[in-house]
């Protein structure tokens, strides 16, 4: 343990007011990557490679702290070992799967969004390997059978879901080597535009529920600080470019907003 428990739980409110501030921030401001691209944010690289670059961080240094610390595939910490495959399950996801299969060949992505997706997924990743693999390190076997775990991976299991159903329907909207957009219709999208963000937000919290955490509760509230401001970017962008896109379609959550 380099910290006390005192300093990581200052560390992560001040990390909270961030999230509110940048929550804030991106309610005005586009980031400026896939649809939104746009100049003036410094230069670029290919956005497959940001993807892989800015995601990997969840893979490294969550395996790290697993690794060395008291857990590291020991069976006689069974929920340490679920955490690791589910956190690890989705950044394996992020970082390799959906990179390699979505349809962004010739899309750039400024370095300087890659830098800040770094530090992000740096930071959540340490906060939550901190607080599974050393704070608070191990929980109790019990600990599978208590209500919060039990619906936390639930919730966290069918957002992964969601998402993923969400991106392959995006995927097969666009012919390989072109990047037009459509308007994406059936499942959760006859609801929303972004049921792709609405599965990653319903992930974190189950996450948060399942770890009973102020680190997971942190991850899921950056989840919303980042995705809610992107999903109102996303469907004001629909509506503005189809004069046919479906009117009593939500942004985010089915016949709420």
């Amino acid at each position: 343990m380099l910290i006390n428990e005192w300093q990581y739980e200052l560390t992560i409110w001040i990390w909270l007011g961030i999230a509110a501030g940048t929550f804030i921030l991106l309610m005005f401001v586009r980031a400026p990557y896939g649809r939104h691209e746009r100049p003036g944010w410094g230069p670029t690289i290919p956005a497959r490679l940001g993807w892989i670059l800015m995601e990997s961080p969840g893979i490294i240094v969550m395996t790290v702290f697993f690794g060395i610390g008291a857990s590291g595939w020991n069976l006689a910490d069974p929920v340490g070992i679920i955490f690791y495959i589910l956190w690890i399950g989705h950044y394996i996801h992020r970082s390799w799967v959906w990179p390699a299969r979505a349809q962004i060949t010739g899309k750039k992505m400024p370095v300087s969004i890659i830098f800040f997706a770094i530090g992000f997924n740096s930071v959540n990743s340490w906060i939550n390997a901190e607080w599974l693999f050393s704070l608070h390190h191990p929980y109790p076997i019990e600990w599978l059978y208590s209500p919060q775990f039990i619906v936390g991976v639930i919730l966290f299991i069918a957002g992964m879901g969601i998402n993923i159903k969400a991106d392959d329907m995006l995927f097969s909207l666009r012919k390989k080597g072109t990047i037009n957009y459509k308007i994406p219709r059936g499942g959760l999208f006859q609801w929303v535009s972004c049921p792709n963000y609405f599965g990653e937000i319903l992930e974190w919290f189950g996450w948060a529920l399942a770890t009973w955490s102020l680190a997971g509760l942190a991850f899921a509230l950056w989840a919303v600080a980042n995705l809610v401001p992107r999903a109102r970017s996303h469907h004001k962008w629909y509506l503005e470019n189809f004069i046919d896109y479906p009117k009593d379609r939500q942004a985010l959550i089915p016949k709420i907003w």
